[in-house]
């Protein structure tokens, strides 16, 4: 899935003059936790977060009087404290690649453009709202993991002794184990009425199905 597909277009921005307070009642009227920050050429020339205002907040000057404070905070407008030097991504970037961007520059929001124009944003929250509709999380299906090789047909074996069963895959999500080279995580999900029966139908096929947390992964290797 790509960015353009999820991304909020609906954007909410203030120009650099806005104050903190305005900021800080949009944020809070809007449920957001990021402003775009934009020229008055529409050129986006930064962003603040939420955080940056709650922090603004608790700096030291709220050794001053309520009074004091409110006007001071009047007077410091979000280009005081947005962040200037900005991370945009396309809408053609996948999502975990978006996620990946994030996470490597400790960043929680990018704008995405388009032909230099502003046409979106999306969160850690997309990219988590993504994740979990793709695992399927949910009250009518059944959660378990198969060890496999790292070999090709796995995917194909285990589709078809389901197949076979009449058993529909909602979701299947694979990842490496760090501590087995060569060994994959197979996390499936199966509508719960299914479950038990598709549990059954693996493991007479010779794999070891796990169905909760264990320690010890190596009685459910894959045979060699």
């Amino acid at each position: 899935m790509h960015v353009g597909r999820i991304m909020r277009k609906d954007l909410v921005t203030v120009t650099p003059d806005t104050s903190l307070v305005k900021a800080k009642d949009i944020i809070a009227e809007k449920l957001i936790e990021h402003l775009l920050v934009i020229d008055k050429g529409n050129k986006l020339v930064g962003i603040v977060s939420d955080r940056d205002i709650k922090q603004a907040w608790a700096s030291p000057a709220t050794a001053l009087s309520a009074h004091e404070l409110n006007y001071l905070l009047k007077q410091l407008t979000v280009e005081t404290i947005m962040a200037k030097k900005i991370i945009t991504i396309n809408p053609g970037t996948t999502i975990e690649r978006a996620g990946h961007i994030m996470q490597e520059n400790r960043i929680s929001s990018l704008p995405v453009m388009e032909n230099e124009k502003l046409v979106g944003i999306i969160t850690t929250t997309d990219v988590m709202d993504v994740l979990l509709e793709a695992i399927g999380i949910d009250g009518e299906s059944t959660r378990f993991v198969v060890l496999v090789e790292d070999r090709i047909g796995m995917i194909a074996e285990v589709s078809r002794i389901l197949k076979e069963e009449q058993i529909n895959i909602r979701s299947l999500v694979t990842w490496p184990e760090k501590q087995y080279p060569g060994i994959y995580h197979f996390v499936l999900r199966v509508g719960a009425a299914n479950g038990e029966r598709a549990i059954s139908a693996l493991t007479k096929a010779g794999f070891k199905v796990l169905t909760e947390y264990v320690e010890d992964l190596s009685p459910y290797l894959p045979s060699r």
